[in-house]
């Protein structure tokens, strides 16, 4: 994963560019009938049950807009929440409220689903050695937002892009020649370039997974789409030679099937592709 100073300049961006896309030259409806000396107090009301994420983000969105807004936290990131709960208070110029109000719930709703998603399967993993991952899988512009959220709910970072884990995939595979010469042509790069990156290798079948434990040098194999009984074969023939990790379609159904095959970890793209907005409001009190 990238390093935190990486991941919080994401998260600035982020917020500049929301707020240049949402705010452009003025929130005209809030300059047109609210004085500039208005001062105003909302509270962020929580309409569905779950996993609550994006409070620090919305902190520093606040911030971001008004230095003088304060935020008092009623409920944490990552803590459950239900119908009627009040996770924070927001108090300051009403100008500024209604400045950051769209970009808080649109980011703290979709987070929100995420982190309660993800928990879901962290329960479901519960008392095997697995881990969740999620994948790149995410909305253009804020994957930051996206695996924030996922780490909130419990689980693991996958690599954030293209630029920080070599994952050789099976187009890369094809595209190179075969997985040995994949490999191979990956530890030459990484040599020559002088990076020190992890490989993972994906995995068709268990002839492919033999031919990458002849090469070497792997930090973790890829297990895609394979059937139980072969993810169990797969496994046993890795043994502590790296890491495993399952993937392909995996459910909330079949989750746990593939964790006591005995894989490492699990990755699943509907942690940020296939969830739903939690209903969060911010009204004025």
């Amino acid at each position: 994963m990238i390093s935190q100073a990486q991941f919080d300049k994401e998260i600035e961006l982020i917020i500049s560019n929301a707020i240049r896309e949402d705010v452009g030259d003025g929130d005209h409806s809030s300059l047109a009938c609210i004085p500039t000396s208005a001062q105003g107090k909302a509270k962020l009301l929580v309409k569905d049950n779950g996993i609550i994420a994006g409070v620090e983000f919305a902190k520093q969105v606040f911030a971001y807009v008004d230095a003088d807004i304060k935020v008092e936290t009623l409920i944490e990131d990552g803590q459950k929440v239900t119908h009627g709960d009040i996770v924070f208070y927001v108090e300051g110029a009403s100008q500024s409220i209604l400045k950051a109000e769209r970009l808080v719930l649109n980011a703290m709703q979709r987070m929100s689903a995420i982190a309660t998603k993800t928990r879901e399967f962290v329960d479901l993993l519960e008392g095997t050695k697995t881990k969740i991952l999620d994948t790149r899988k995410t909305t253009p512009g804020i994957r930051a937002l996206e695996k924030w959220a996922v780490k909130i709910g419990g689980g693991e970072n996958h690599r954030f892009a293209l630029y920080d884990m070599i994952m050789l995939k099976d187009n890369h595979i094809d595209f190179a020649g075969g997985v040995a010469k994949a490999i191979n042509l990956t530890k030459q790069y990484l040599k020559e370039t002088n990076r020190d990156l992890k490989i993972i290798v994906e995995a068709r079948n268990l002839d492919e997974i033999k031919e990458i434990l002849d090469c070497g040098g792997v930090y973790r194999i890829l297990i895609d789409n394979f059937n139980y009984e072969d993810t169990r074969k797969a496994v046993k023939l890795i043994g502590d030679q790296c890491l495993t990790e399952s993937s392909g379609g995996i459910n909330e159904n079949t989750l746990r099937k593939y964790a006591e095959c005995g894989v490492d970890y699990i990755s699943s793209g509907a942690l940020t592709h296939s969830v739903y907005n939690k209903d969060l409001s911010l009204k004025a009190v």
